[in-house]
């Protein structure tokens, strides 16, 4: 039985798991990298010149490119994973320091130096080190004479390599190293399968560095059975953030064991384990953690283990493993219902393959430039990476409690990462969109995490452990959004009541300084303060900074108000309606001379000062300036507060252009747009509620043709688990939710001359604009349906039921167009 979305290779028994492998041999192949060994045919061949990925025979896995965001701060990683999948097998790179790695998620293109390849990443996250890289696995040429541990500046343990001698497709990669070994890697949701070749002339090993993930580890331990052929083993870690000077202290600690095993399919020549400094050749365990720490305070620590073999006649090694969070037996059987004993690397990438081909075939598009259609179906590819399975084939998963659990009644799959801050922007509506069952589980292990966590929704959730970083309440704002997007596989009622409890009842932590600013204990701090001032006191919030917290809790309050509405429980509803006002507090209308922003304050009621918009006083990783713009659910209410529309519009002109008229796009200046963190990146799509929607599509085409791209540097900055690939994805549409908690969708210019978006039960939608591209980016007319819609936003019943929606697109902007007062989004 299929308790996740996505058919790998389980096994309902080996013939039948055989059956789907050979199936997927019929996909066809292109040549491997240099190094690389001779199974390393993957997915289908290049789309041609201006092919289209719903065109016939052109595989929508084949339009992705991997690497894209992993330079220029991106922290996207391109080794093999499924959708949603739980293990992803990537680099760890190095720039000479074993307790560091050269990019937030262990994998930086301009870093070409490895030390293993790792088992576990995060998609995006912005801590360096961000979290996982479990578990290394690094092929080494020569003999292991010395502790790797010891090898502190990464000279003997690890390898050079050459992106030339490097591939990157859905589900598989490849290097080969300078070393002369190379890997070959695919993977399923919790398994994976690897050749490993070595030179025939040279010592052949396999590391097994347990205890180097990227941020350290309270302990590891490895098991070697020779008799047996196997390698088994766990790390206790966690530490998300755990580095961060701004409260990260508080985070250094273990909230999660990954469990391996790896089977070979051939004898161990030699087998030895370290501890620290010390090398035991012979010996087949060993335990041992890093620490948190970095530098010279971890350095030299750590345990792990070596097999050897012998070469000189067959220099390739296969090896098969799992992986499980709940135990070593958990990943054996992981590994056993995915992979079967024979499969080759080959089979099962062609499989993984069409696991992502079947995901990506969500959207369809024709029209576009290659590079265009590269970027989109990238960007889908980085929205899919997340959330991550947790949970067993059997269903069991490891709680927020650290006990073992099964998947509640109805629920396929327990999933883990939250980036909550981040998601509710634009990745949770996506996924709504198209993945609405992946979205309901998601919503579901997000309610059971907070049930065993004593009723508190954490606001970042790594695997299953509360990190508490960033700010606000994402929670409710992702479950509401969920909820009006129409998703429904979860128990609504109960996570509703959970939040609401949330939102009104104060909870000791709420008082708590602990991990401040960055990552407060508080997930509603000091409630009780909040719910008597109406807003987030400077001085006494225990919060990152408290015209943020205000800011946040009124979006998420907003959300809560339009679920209530949906549920039929009107006397909360307005509660919260009421309390979503409350971000009118902290809006200074006197703040400047040249017009109000959002400013802290104190408790007693006066504002911080000194003031300027380029502060970060009372904000978190953005500036007044960014701030001031973060009311979606009152757009009409804040240009009312800044003098009307008229008043509004100019000054949004002002944040996403120079004093001399030029765009202003690429951040860096606190006065203006930063497209690479969210509290601004809705910031283009308020014009439409301003009035002139033709410079929402003037700046979102400007954004989508400078910003973001192709290649390595093809992101503005860090993915943060899918949301800036969320936001390109709708950008090149046309569309983008209009706030959280609400179904309504604003509409833009799309790029693309159709896109079909697949959904279940026959609410797919269908976007048409014949004329798109880049010498015309201003919309003209629509057509919902069939009948004309002069509105720049779509309500409810498309994104519920479906629908078509027609653009009319022209080369200059029509200021006629969607700009009735009576008809603008609210």
């Amino acid at each position: 039985m299929r308790r996740h979305g996505v058919r790998t290779l389980r096994r309902l028994g080996t013939r039948t798991a055989t059956a789907l492998i050979t199936t997927a041999l019929a996909v066809g192949a292109a040549p491997p990298p240099a190094g690389a060994s001779a199974d390393q045919a993957v997915g289908a061949a290049p789309p041609p010149a201006g092919a289209s990925a719903d065109q016939a025979g052109v595989a929508p896995s084949s339009l992705v490119d991997p690497l894209i965001g992993s330079a220029n701060g991106g922290n996207t990683y391109p080794g093999a994973t499924l959708p949603f999948g739980m293990i992803a097998w990537s680099p760890t790179s190095t720039t000479g320091d074993q307790t560091n790695t050269a990019a937030a998620n262990g994998y930086s293109y301009d870093a070409t130096r490895m030390r293993g390849l790792s088992l576990t990443h995060v998609n995006g996250a912005g801590c360096h080190p961000g979290a996982a890289g479990d578990v290394p696995v690094m092929p080494f040429v020569g003999d292991v004479a010395t502790s790797p541990s010891a090898d502190t500046k990464d000279q003997v343990y690890a390898s050079d390599f050459s992106h030339a001698d490097e591939r990157a497709t859905p589900g598989r990669y490849t290097v080969g190293l300078a070393s002369g070994a190379a890997a070959d890697l695919a993977v399923g949701e919790r398994s994976g399968v690897a050749d490993f070749t070595f030179p025939a002339d040279k010592p052949a090993n396999l590391l097994f560095r347990v205890s180097n993930s990227l941020n350290g580890s309270e302990n590891a331990h490895v098991d070697i059975d020779a008799a047996h052929r196997t390698v088994s083993g766990w790390v206790h870690t966690g530490a998300f953030c755990g580095r961060r000077a701004n409260g990260g202290e508080n985070n250094r600690k273990s909230y999660y064991k990954l469990y391996f095993s790896a089977s070979f399919d051939r004898a161990f020549s030699e087998v030895g384990t370290w501890k620290d400094a010390t090398l035991s050749p012979g010996s087949t365990t060993a335990s041992g953690g890093e620490g948190y720490a970095t530098g010279a305070d971890r350095a030299g620590r750590g345990s792990g283990g070596w097999v050897g073999f012998d070469t000189s006649s067959d220099n390739d090694v296969r090896m098969r493993i799992g992986i499980s969070y709940v135990s070593r037996a958990g990943a054996e059987a992981n590994l056993r219902d995915e992979i079967p004993p024979r499969a080759s690397v080959g089979q099962v990438a062609r499989a993984g393959a069409r696991a992502w081909d079947r995901e990506l075939d969500a959207v369809r598009v024709q029209g576009g430039t290659p590079e265009r259609r590269t970027a989109f179906y990238t960007a889908l590819y980085h929205s899919f990476m997340q959330p991550n399975l947790i949970s067993d084939a059997d269903g069991r998963y490891v709680g927020m409690d650290r006990a073992v659990h099964r998947l509640s009644r109805g629920q396929r799959a327990q999933y883990g990462n939250f980036s909550g801050w981040d998601q509710y922007r634009a990745h949770v509506q996506l996924l709504a969109l198209l993945k609405p069952t992946v979205a309901g589980d998601f919503a579901q292990s997000l309610y059971n995490f907070a049930r065993q966590n004593g009723g508190v929704w954490d606001r970042w959730v790594h695997v299953s452990g509360a990190t508490h970083v960033m700010t606000g309440d994402p929670s409710a704002a992702t479950l509401a959004t969920f909820y009006a997007m129409g998703v429904r596989n979860f128990d609504h009622e109960g996570a509703f009541d959970s939040l609401v409890r949330q939102a009104t009842v104060p909870h000791p932590d709420g008082l708590s300084d602990a991990g401040c600013p960055g990552q407060c204990e508080g997930q509603r701090p000091n409630l009780e303060q909040y719910l008597a001032s109406h807003y987030a006191a400077q001085d006494a919030c225990h919060c990152w900074g408290g015209a943020a917290e205000t800011l946040e809790d009124a979006v998420a309050d907003s959300a809560l108000a339009e679920w209530a509405r949906l549920l039929g429980r009107e006397e909360e509803a307005e509660a919260f309606a009421d309390r979503a006002g409350w971000w009118r507090n902290v809006f200074n209308p006197d703040a400047t001379p040249g017009g109000g922003y959002v400013q802290a304050r104190d408790l007693d009621g006066s504002w911080v000062t000194p003031f300027d918009p380029a502060t970060g006083t009372g904000f978190a990783q953005g500036t007044s300036a960014t701030y001031t713009w973060m009311v979606p659910q009152d757009v009409r209410g804040l240009a009312a507060a800044m003098g009307g529309r008229e008043t509004a519009a100019a000054r949004l002109d002002g944040f996403f252009h120079k004093p001399d008229g030029s765009w202003s796009l690429r951040g860096g200046d606190p006065l203006r747009y930063d497209p690479t963190n969210e509290p601004g990146i809705h910031a283009p799509w308020l014009y439409n509620a301003l009035g002139q929607p033709w410079k929402t599509q003037a700046t979102v085409a400007q954004i989508v043709d400078t910003v973001y791209g192709t290649g390595p540097s093809g992101l503005p900055g860090n993915d943060d688990l899918g949301t800036m690939s969320a936001w390109y994805v709708f950008a090149c549409l046309g569309l983008y939710p209009r706030t959280p908690g609400s179904a309504d969708l604003l509409l833009g210019a799309p790029v693309f001359e159709r896109a079909v978006l697949d959904r279940p039960h026959g609410t797919g939608i269908t976007i048409t604009a014949p004329a798109a591209g880049a010498a015309h980016r201003y919309v003209e007319s629509v057509r919902l349906n069939g009948r004309a819609h002069d509105a720049s936003w779509a309500g409810p019943p498309l994104t519920l039921r479906g629908g078509t929606l027609a653009f009319g697109l022209v080369d200059r902007p029509d200021t006629r167009w969607a700009t009735d007062p009576s008809g603008l989004p609210e």
